[in-house]
């Protein structure tokens, strides 16, 4: 991306970005509500071409999103293989269901899914794509503790198994560091701040690296006492 900017009107959400993305490379978006980390997705994942400046896009590319977006009508593997060019292919739905933990559920109505298994079917939807640029937008943000600590389990091991380029909107300043390569902070539509994490895999959360990076980040972001989330007092 160079010069990227988007505006909607009179207001500039985007403004003469600058970012690159290496093959492989995992990389972690903070920002406050409004900054234009969803619309920075939204331009990457080809759903809004309104942009001035230049930007250079894999064209194998997926997102998962916050919510599953599943089709309740169609069964999980059909929802699975939604929009591949030519006829489903139920194979190929099965093993990427095999993937993430529901090989089993291929024939499951969507309504009868946890949340967790709902989000997996969303991931299971991007990896069939084999996509070189996997775009997640808060993708664990609506699950609870255990499951969300699951999941991210998941996705890194995933990344390990597949090796797309990653990037990662996020609020979560633990998730952030205990998945990333490297940690990027966008405010007023631009990239402020980049912090690389060069931890060892499998991380721990009491990792001295990744506290030293956590720390920094907080200072960055303005937020004090001993708080993860970027989002406070409904910002």
């Amino acid at each position: 991306m160079r010069s990227l900017t988007r505006r909607f009107g009179g207001r500039t959400v985007i403004n003469g970005l600058d970012l690159d993305l290496e093959p492989g490379e995992f990389v972690a978006l903070l920002g406050s509500s409004g900054c234009g980390k969803s619309t920075l997705l939204r331009i990457l994942a080809g759903l809004d071409a309104e942009i001035d400046g230049n930007v250079a896009i894999a064209e194998r590319r997926a997102i998962a999103f916050q919510t599953p977006r599943l089709l309740p009508w169609k069964k999980v593997w059909r929802n699975v293989v939604l929009g591949l060019v030519g006829r489903p292919d139920r194979h190929l739905a099965e093993a990427a269901l095999a993937e993430v933990g529901l090989g089993e559920h291929a024939d499951a109505w969507p309504m009868t899914l946890s949340g967790g298994q709902a989000q997996r079917v969303s991931l299971a939807r991007a990896l069939v794509r084999e996509p070189d640029l996997l775009l997640l937008d808060e993708p664990f943000a609506s699950l609870d503790a255990l499951t969300r600590l699951k999941a991210q389990l998941l996705v890194a091991e995933l990344w390990q198994r597949h090796r797309p380029a990653v990037l990662l909107v996020t609020h979560d300043i633990v998730e952030a560091t205990a998945l990333a390569d490297r940690v990027l902070v966008m405010a007023n539509g631009t990239i402020t701040d980049e912090f690389s994490v060069f931890a060892s895999r499998p991380r721990v959360p009491d990792d001295p690296e990744l506290a030293a990076v956590r720390a920094k980040l907080l200072l960055r972001l303005g937020v004090s006492g001993r708080g993860t989330s970027v989002e406070r007092d409904g910002s």
